[in-house]
């Protein structure tokens, strides 16, 4: 999923809640980015060690098998992912999960219900920095 000059920037999502992960499909995708979608944490932590390094990872924090604090954290120590943007989507609300979340090394945090167009906002913000 990398981005290069003949390629539309690649974003892995990962959410578990089916009506959530079609709207974020929808979404991004009338924007022109790739989109994979997993369901769980395991699916995730399976494209993560051995799929194409996207251009963002957006994902929830509350997942069947694997969270998404351990899923940062598998993201971070996979070589040539140190530096993919990950949002966090949530919603978890007390600061302690936000500082978690932050100190494992996700560059935003978002909760839910999210305002869409803050969303893709924050979306191209990481993308285009990148």
């Amino acid at each position: 999923m990398s981005n290069s000059p003949e390629s539309t920037p690649g974003v892995l999502v990962v959410e578990d809640d089916e009506h959530i992960a079609h709207v974020l499909r929808f979404m991004l995708e009338r924007q022109q980015y790739r989109v994979e979608v997993v369901t769980d944490g395991r699916s995730a932590q399976e494209a993560i060690m051995h799929g194409p390094r996207p251009d963002l990872l957006l994902m929830d924090v509350m997942l069947p098998y694997v969270d998404g604090f351990e899923l940062v954290r598998v993201a971070r120590a996979r070589a040539g992912w140190e530096d993919v943007p990950i949002v966090m989507l949530t919603a978890k609300t007390l600061e302690q999960d936000i500082v978690r979340a932050l100190d494992a090394g996700a560059n935003d945090y978002v909760l839910k219900p999210f305002q869409p167009n803050e969303l893709l906002a924050r979306v191209r913000r990481y993308v285009r920095a990148r």
